[in-house]
């Protein structure tokens, strides 16, 4: 338990670094901005009580919000990324099929399941994020291509970070 503790407390310091310093200033003409961020989330463990992910959900978005000096877009998507999160592993796991402390990472879950979640669950991420930034379906196409092309960058991303980290299943 106090391993998976300190993993994830330094899993959210080196990936907010990562988004404040390096992701930050990467993108491709205001099209494509990678969010790796959202990878903290996705990988806390599933059997974690739903107001703990929701509270770390928006410390991680006010945490993003505040080196974005934006006013709490992206604490609102990563609430609803963890809701998202939620009803994901719900429909998707049985109780029977998890344990309570059991990480969603590539080594863990085949990896179809990984990246479905992955995707879905980035693609709804900045859905919302880009929608409450935009505030408007002026330009919607715009908006749209935003959302896919940052979500494909984002998986992207995210999917690196996880072969690169790759365990093999301990049995």
């Amino acid at each position: 338990m106090a391993k998976i503790f300190s993993y994830n407390i330094s899993r959210f310091f080196v990936l907010i670094v990562l988004q404040a310093f390096l992701f930050k200033n990467m993108g491709y003409y205001n099209l494509a901005t990678p969010f790796p961020y959202v990878l903290f989330i996705l990988l806390l463990p599933v059997g974690i009580p739903n107001f703990i992910l929701y509270c770390l959900a928006f410390l991680t978005g006010i945490t993003i919000d505040a080196f974005y000096d934006t006013l709490g877009v992206n604490a609102a998507a990563s609430v609803a990324l963890a809701w998202g999160r939620i009803l994901f592993i719900r429909i998707t796991l049985q109780s029977d099929q998890h344990e309570n402390y059991v990480t969603p990472l590539v080594g863990n879950v085949p990896f179809r399941w990984y990246f479905l979640y992955v995707f879905v669950l980035t693609l709804f991420h900045h859905a919302v994020l880009f929608m409450l930034e935009t505030f408007t379906f002026h330009q919607f196409h715009y908006t749209l291509t935003r959302i896919l092309l940052s979500c494909i960058f984002t998986v992207v991303i995210i999917l690196l970070f996880s072969l690169l980290f790759y365990r093999k299943k301990q049995r």
